[in-house]
């Protein structure tokens, strides 16, 4: 049913809650998975984060990896420039996601606020079901 299972994942809480839920997901229905990591391109005036940095990401999709891999499960893993949900939405069509797995809130958070969060925008712009980890 979930061939291609797509998990974005961040450094926040949420993202960590739903390794769980997404390893079982994954497990029941035999899937192929691929983390994402997002980095937002750096605006001129904003200082550098150094959670965005290349060795920031680089670690935690790394770390994640082996999460997966201690339960038996091989991840692929992808990295991307640009806006979080956009991006997650883009990747999920080029990859052919059944499925995209988030926490329910994430890192990036905008100015906006919750109504407006990257995991609102993928649900409203995705190619494919969104599952919600609370």
């Amino acid at each position: 049913m979930f061939e291609t299972v797509l998990f974005p994942i961040d450094q926040s809480r949420e993202s960590r809650q739903a390794v769980e839920t997404v390893a079982k997901l994954v497990k029941a229905h035999n899937s192929r998975l691929v983390l994402l990591s997002v980095v937002e391109a750096p605006d001129a005036e904003a200082p550098p984060e150094v959670m965005n940095s290349p060795a920031a990401i680089a670690e935690l999709l790394e770390g994640a990896k082996g999460l997966f891999s201690a339960q038996g499960i091989e991840a692929a893993a992808i990295e991307r420039e640009g806006k979080p949900a956009f991006t997650i939405c883009d990747v999920a069509d080029e990859i052919a996601a059944d499925l995209i797995v988030m926490g329910c809130r994430g890192i990036g958070l905008t100015e906006e606020g919750a109504a407006d969060s990257v995991t609102n925008r993928v649900i409203n712009l995705s190619p494919c079901p969104v599952l919600i980890v609370p």
